[in-house]
């Protein structure tokens, strides 16, 4: 449990990318509401502008309902992992209360939000320069596969960064490196096994040329996540290396 009462309790971006230990200990220890909202608003934003940008691929619809979904996703994630973790955390070491997972793995979403966020003026740009969605178009094929491989690497780089980032809290929390790095080998592993899936069941987020754009896919539980990342290896190295 967290007993540092000198750490200022106010949400600040800025404390956040910085790292600074003493102050999210003090946001986790006296995690409110008002908290909580603020984490989730960061988010909305972060999240929101990023998956506006992947999906203005496809139409201005399908920018919209990712912009919506994708923040989603990250929320309810962050709410099965901090369930789980919460559990795990003392049979891996680390004093973490229930309420103070939600805190910390709020937080760390939080975090890998604004990187998402920062990325999204880039995406943009990237995505403005891809090929249009043609029906049928071989290279339209690519694009897509290229956007889907870009925005599964981008969530992963972001989720890892903001999660090792916490690794010094985690350490403060338990008896030392080894339990926390246990406990983040743990957030990591929860986070890609869940919010895969959400993210599979949620799709699409990009959206794919000659097919109509939907909120969720109408066969949303056919197949899995894993199986699509494959196709798109596949369709990108039967474009370039055929």
């Amino acid at each position: 449990m967290i007993t540092d009462r000198s750490a200022k309790p106010d949400f600040q971006v800025g404390a956040l990318l910085r790292g600074d230990t003493n102050t999210i200990a003090g946001w986790i220890e006296r995690w409110t509401a008002g908290q909580a909202v603020r984490q989730v608003l960061v988010i909305a934003v972060g999240a929101g502008a990023f998956g506006a940008a992947m999906g203005s691929w496809r139409a201005p619809e399908q920018a919209a309902w990712s912009a919506v979904k994708l923040p989603f996703i990250l929320v309810a994630t962050a709410a099965g992992n901090a369930l789980i973790n919460g559990m795990l955390a003392p049979l891996l070491g680390v004093d973490l209360r229930l309420r103070e997972s939600f805190a910390a793995v709020l937080t760390s979403f939080a975090l890998a939000a604004i990187i998402l966020g920062a990325f999204s003026p880039l995406m943009l740009f990237f995505v403005w320069n891809l090929p249009s969605p043609q029906p049928g178009a071989p290279v339209a094929v690519a694009a897509h596969s290229v956007l889907l491989l870009i925005l599964v690497g981008l969530i992963a780089f972001a989720g890892v960064t903001a999660n090792v980032r916490l690794l010094q809290l985690l350490q403060r929390l338990g008896s030392g490196i080894a339990p926390a790095r246990r406990l983040l080998l743990a957030w990591l592993t929860v986070n890609l096994l869940l919010g895969s899936q959400l993210s599979w069941i949620s799709r699409p987020f990009i959206g794919k040329a000659g097919i109509p754009v939907h909120f969720v896919d109408p066969h949303a539980l056919n197949g899995n996540f894993f199986e699509d990342v494959a196709r798109a290896v596949g369709e990108l190295w039967s474009h370039f290396f055929r």
